[in-house]
């Protein structure tokens, strides 16, 4: 039997939200239907019944998938299935793990599987500000225990209003575009762009983001109370503790990993010497005492004793692992123009962090073309960012680009689209490797851009420069905590926020923030970003001081770009059949030439490094997009004389006949006696005959009138 619930959602315009439960998938834990306008998408949880041998985390996965029948469209290439997940689907799976994975009990570790499906599309409604609702709500009525619920939406700024998951359309035109992930009691997870706002007005649309989540929570509360199988939360033990080891562990370590901590060693040192803390201590240990304990125990105790010491360095020092005040930044090198071939290159290297990263120029040809469910189009402006192992010392399986790599090079160009100007002609491809990683790398990707794009001669808005935020907080006193600017790999795992905030001199353009603890105040908000600021404009500094501003020439190897607007009806002629005359062309020349129809007219780019190469296709493009204007002067050259006039060449592929009787206003008897083959002289086009195109052309209305005798 069907026993279908349901809950609306009403937001301040009207539009309503409709969450479904007991009608689909009843055979995942967890199942419900969430529609908006003509968007429908289901979400279901399962979760292993108890945790595998060995695992100590939480096996959590999140799958997010658009259906292209969702908009009644067939799958692009040659298997007609959908296949591995786009970026756009990606960048969802991760908004909606970061704000579920804290949510979680820290014990719990049995696998659990949430998948996300987009069935429906409606394209007035932005689908990825419904999946964390989805996948809270599918969890809130399951079994599984879970710390929330939780939800995310989407707020946006226009014209001065702010609009709680707006459509698409209209985030177009917003200075604000936020995704904002929370509990009813405190905000975890915030993501977006800005037209350089201001901190104060990030934190206004932040707040009204949370006011909208707190009315989906509470549903979520009321729903989950009207299912039975909700309460009470499944029973679990998925660790085993032994308090005695702990206590002895802290007792004979703590003091040591103190003091190795407040030495401000660098980070293979400082590892290498934490490490030896812990052997000295299993050395320590008899036979019997070796065989007693639990070596997994051993090490999560030792990892909880670092965890603490550090934290507690911080709060009753103000010292941090590498020796740094919590304002202070790290030490900052950067040099421009590092690479001979690439159009654009520099390294940016920030403490134990460094990124080399290229610019590379082209024309239409090479944007990114994005064939997705929700958005297809291209992007002219777009960044990749790649994190090899040995950036880390370490050796590991390389498996295709990841999803983080794919987040933080998201977070990147966001980061730096806005300041690419709207009249850029190049397309602009950004490429960040990271070399050493110890904390934000993919904040600098963001300064290396900024001077990559510098380098490379785009006249870039502003320069962009980011830092990452972190936050070391007392559990027993909230008034206890310390703000750090520009954290190290192990202030973001051992802390408890991680909070990267990009912009200008004058405001923000991209921020992203994962909280791990529950009751951030809007105080310690506010003071991480002013920190920021100041710590970005630092770094500002330090970026101006290398390039301060773009190129004012092009590199030799950079492509120069020529565009030139064609009629329409000339496309045609200027591609040829199969491509044949723009292939010649191209080859011909030595350039790479792109036509794309805007307002009914043709764009064509011809891009080349070789000047002759560029003239001699404009001149070719110019002859076949050729069209005759009635009462417009030609120059022109006689092509061949007839007894009635001349043919006369006024463009390459277009003659006009010059009868006799327009040759001069006396009477001409012989053509010959007056023009020569060859020569070259001015005519007026004036008229053109609409049946056969044929074109009629007068030298004597130019020649001045002789008066009458």
């Amino acid at each position: 039997m069907i026993k279908e619930i349901t809950k609306k959602i009403t937001l301040n315009d009207g539009r309503e939200i409709t969450v479904t439960t007991g009608k689909l998938a009843k055979q995942a834990h967890g199942s419900v239907e969430i529609r908006m306008g003509k968007t429908h998408m289901l979400a279901t949880v399962v979760s292993s019944k108890e945790a595998r041998d060995g695992v100590d985390f939480l096996p959590l996965t999140v799958d997010y998938r658009e259906k292209f029948a969702a908009d009644g469209r067939f799958p692009g290439g040659f298997l007609k299935r959908e296949a591995r997940p786009t970026d756009q689907e990606i960048l969802v799976m991760r908004l909606v793990d970061r704000i579920l994975r804290p949510m979680f009990p820290g014990d719990y570790h049995a696998e659990v599987q949430i998948m996300i499906s987009l069935n429906s599309h409606d394209p007035e409604v932005c689908p990825d500000s419904l999946a964390a609702l989805a996948a809270s709500t599918a969890i809130a009525i399951s079994n599984i225990p879970f710390n929330g619920p939780i939800s995310e939406v989407r707020v946006i700024r226009l014209n001065g209003e702010f609009i709680v998951n707006p459509s698409p359309e209209q985030m177009e035109e917003a200075d604000i575009d936020l995704m904002v992930g929370a509990s009813a009691d405190s905000v975890a997870m915030v993501e977006g762009e800005m037209n350089e706002v201001s901190e104060a007005e990030m934190i206004e649309a932040i707040k009204v983001a949370h006011e909208a989540i707190k009315i989906q929570c509470a549903m979520q509360v009321e729903l989950a109370s009207e299912i039975s199988s909700s309460t009470p939360k499944r029973e679990y033990c998925h660790e085993t503790h032994d308090e005695e080891l702990k206590e002895r562990i802290k007792k004979e370590t703590y003091n040591k990993v103190y003091a190795v901590a407040a030495e401000g060693n660098v980070k293979d040192e400082r590892s290498t010497k934490f490490k030896a803390v812990k052997e000295e201590w299993i050395n320590s240990l008899t036979e019997e005492e070796i065989e007693h304990y639990d070596s997994n125990l051993i090490e999560v105790y030792y990892h909880d004793v670092e965890k603490e010491a550090v934290r507690n360095l911080v709060l009753n020092e103000g010292k941090r692992l590498d020796g740094r005040k919590t304002t202070e930044i790290r030490p900052i090198w950067c040099e421009v123009d590092y690479l001979s071939s690439p159009h654009g290159s520099a390294v940016f290297t920030r403490g134990e962090t460094q990124s080399l990263t290229t610019a590379t120029l082209g024309t239409l040809q090479d944007v990114n073309r994005l064939d997705g469910v929700t958005f297809q189009g291209h992007e002219k402006f777009y960044l990749h960012y790649n994190f090899p192992p040995f950036s880390t010392g370490e050796a590991r399986m390389l498996r295709g680009t990841s999803r983080r790599e794919i987040g933080h090079g998201n977070l990147a160009q966001r980061a730096l689209k806005k300041m690419i100007p709207s009249d850029n002609p190049y397309t602009v491809r950004i490429v960040s490797d990271i070399l050493e990683s110890n904390g934000s790398s993919s904040m600098a990707t963001v300064c290396a851009g900024t001077l990559a794009l510098m380098d490379a001669g785009v006249k870039i808005d502003k320069p962009v420069s980011g830092i990452a935020m972190g936050l070391i907080s007392d559990e027993k006193d909230p008034n206890n905590y310390a703000v750090l600017s520009d954290i190290l790999g192990d202030e973001d795992h051992l802390g408890d926020m991680d909070f990267k905030v990009t912009g200008t001199s004058d405001g923000i353009t991209a921020c992203q923030m994962d909280i791990k603890v529950q009751g951030l105040s809007y105080d310690i908000l506010e003071q991480a970003l002013n920190q920021a600021r100041d710590g970005r404009l630092h770094i500002l500094k330090k970026i101006t001081d290398v390039m301060d501003s773009p190129r004012t020439e092009l590199k030799p190897q950079t492509p120069k770009i020529i565009i030139l607007e064609v009629p329409k009806s000339t496309i045609g002629g200027i591609i040829g059949p199969g491509g044949k005359v723009i292939q010649e062309l191209q080859a011909k020349t030595e350039t790479t030439i792109s036509i794309e129809e805007i307002d009914e007219k043709g764009r064509v780019e011809i891009l080349g490094t070789n000047q002759e190469g560029i003239d001699a296709a404009v001149s070719k493009i110019k002859s076949i997009a050729f069209v005759p204007e009635e009462g417009k002067t030609y120059k022109g050259k006689v092509k061949s004389i007839m007894p009635y006039g001349a043919f006369v060449g006024i463009a390459p592929n277009a003659d006009g006949l010059l009868h006799v009787s327009e040759i001069s206003w006396e009477r001409v008897e012989n053509v010959e006696d007056v023009l020569k083959e060859g020569q070259e002289i001015e005519v007026k086009l004036i008229s053109i005959d609409p049946k056969s195109g044929k074109l009629k052309l007068s030298r004597k209305i130019l020649l001045p009138k002789p008066e009458k005798k």
